[in-house]
Formats: structure tokens, C-alpha cells, sequence
């Protein structure tokens, strides 16, 4: 979604992507569940199931929460805004990991953070690339 703002400014483009990416991310990743729960050979149909459906519920839901924030500010700030929740909710998701495996919570929340906002950097930057090159 960033790349999308930088690389058209475009509210149209940022809820098509997010939409898209909501559909994409979320079939792909209920698949990968689906098959990884299958090979190892210990779980039931409805078990499988299960796991893929929830898969798929909960990567769907999560990405469409990303729209509510382009649909009520001005793209500028919803993209501010999509950021911070999107970095909220991965810092809390890693501290839990991180609590639930003893481990430092704050060398893995910096870590994942840290990661993410190298790929929204990124992002915007080959956002500007393809709009420079091909705009």
C-alpha cells in the first residue's frame, strides 16, 4: 500500500491493491496451511479444514482493516496511520511470541519491526522508481 500511494497518490489504486493483496495473501497463505497441515500426517479432514478456513478468515479481515483508514483520512494520512496499526499489531504479535518462547521480547519486537519498516522504505522507494520510470 505504500508503494501503491508513492507510486500513483491514488485512492483508487491503494484500496484495489489492498483488496487484491486481502485476496491474493490470504488464499495463498490458507493453501500453504492446508498443504503443510496435510503432509504432516496427523491431522483429520475437518481438522485441515479448519485450519485453512481460519487461515483464510483471519488474513482476509486483518488486510481489509488496512482500508478503513483510506476510506475516512486523506491518503497521506491513512497511509501514516496504516503504518502505525500495521506496526502496533506486529510489535504486540512478537512480544506475545516472544513471551510464549521466553526469550528477549524486545530484541524480537525490534527485530520484526525493524523488518517491516525496511520493506515499507522500500516500498515507497519502488513506488517512486515505477512511477518516475513508467508515470
Amino acid at each position: 500500500m505504500v508503494g501503491l500511494h508513492s507510486g500513483t497518490h491514488s485512492r483508487l489504486a491503494v484500496i484495489g491493491g489492498i483488496l487484491t493483496v486481502a485476496i491474493a495473501d490470504a488464499f495463498s497463505d490458507a493453501l500453504g496451511i492446508h498443504i503443510s497441515e496435510e503432509s504432516e500426517n496427523r491431522h483429520d479432514a475437518a481438522e485441515i479444514w479448519e485450519s485453512t478456513i481460519a487461515t483464510f478468515a483471519s488474513k482476509f479481515v486483518f488486510a481489509l482493516t488496512f482500508i478503513v483508514p483510506v476510506l475516512l483520512c486523506e491518503l497521506e494520512t491513512a497511509m501514516v496511520v496504516s503504518v502505525i496499526w500495521g506496526l502496533a499489531v506486529l510489535g504486540i504479535l512478537s512480544y506475545g511470541i516472544a513471551r510464549s518462547q521466553a526469550t528477549s521480547c524486545w530484541k524480537m519486537v525490534a527485530e520484526h519491526v525493524g523488518i517491516a519498516l525496511i520493506v515499507v522504505v522500500i516500498s515507497h522507494y519502488v513506488g517512486d522508481w515505477i512511477s518516475s520510470t513508467f508515470g
